[in-house]
């Protein structure tokens, strides 16, 4: 029993402890009234209202809605993380990344490319029959891809001014 307690009186770390603290995600929520993140939030709500209608229905049987899903699943997510990045701060904690130029690359391509995207949506509303579900669900989400559009043009907008600002500096 001595030798027990001789033993783990003798082990103490080779390495130096170090005090590493755990921190939690900070949640800004003044962030979800600002402009920015209204229209962040408002490109999340229309851009999933888009995929969801479009891939409630039988799209694959055209390409061009496979474009439109694509497109309008693949800027959500980046949408979501961006959103995610600016309402918990990380954007303070990573001084390294050009958080205003990332985006506003982000915000003036997906404008572009939803524009593209709501167009082929609109036209490809003529391949469904009137009244019918897929015409419901394809001219919904045409509707709904415009204002995504819009969305994104805004931040895009804010980006820019943003940008603008940080390079006079």
């Amino acid at each position: 029993m001595e030798r027990a307690a001789v033993v783990s009186s003798r082990r103490s770390p080779s390495v130096p402890e170090c005090n590493i603290s755990t921190s939690t995600l900070a949640f800004d929520q003044h962030f979800t009234t600002t402009a920015k993140g209204i229209l962040l939030l408002a490109e999340i709500v229309f851009g999933m209202l888009v995929w969801i209608l479009v891939g409630g229905t039988e799209y694959f049987h055209l390409s061009a809605l496979c474009w439109v899903m694509f497109v309008s699943i693949l800027c959500w997510v980046l949408t979501v993380c961006l959103f995610l990045i600016y309402l918990t701060g990380t954007h303070n904690r990573i001084p390294q990344v050009p958080w205003t130029t990332l985006s506003l690359c982000l915000n003036c391509s997906a404008a572009a490319v939803y524009l593209v995207t709501a167009a082929v949506d609109a036209h490809s509303v003529n391949q469904a029959v009137r009244g019918r579900h897929n015409y419901n669900c394809w001219a919904a989400s045409t509707f709904f891809a415009f204002l995504t559009t819009l969305c994104y043009a805004g931040s895009s907008y804010l980006s820019y001014w943003a940008w603008k600002t940080t390079q006079e500096q």
